[in-house]
């Protein structure tokens, strides 16, 4: 998952995978899911983000891991 936020224009976006969104279903206002064309959901926007979240949740950890890069050892 990554944490995009635009504190310009106060939108917070998840991006929950690497698929294309085909489609949006809106499920509150300034709330939207993008979805595949098989209903999976990849993504999701809020606008106005700090009156509907705690931004400070979701923006302060960020740890992105690369599993190529890790590596365990035994002796």
């Amino acid at each position: 998952m990554r944490v995009y936020y635009d504190n310009e224009v106060d939108a917070l976006y998840l991006k929950l995978g690497d698929d294309s969104p085909d489609g949006v279903i809106e499920i509150a206002e300034g709330v939207s899911l993008d979805t595949t064309s098989n209903n999976r959901i990849v993504g999701i926007e809020i606008l106005d983000a700090s009156k509907k979240i705690d931004l400070k949740t979701i923006l302060s950890h960020t740890l992105e891991l690369d599993k190529d890069l890790i590596t365990q050892k035994t002796a």
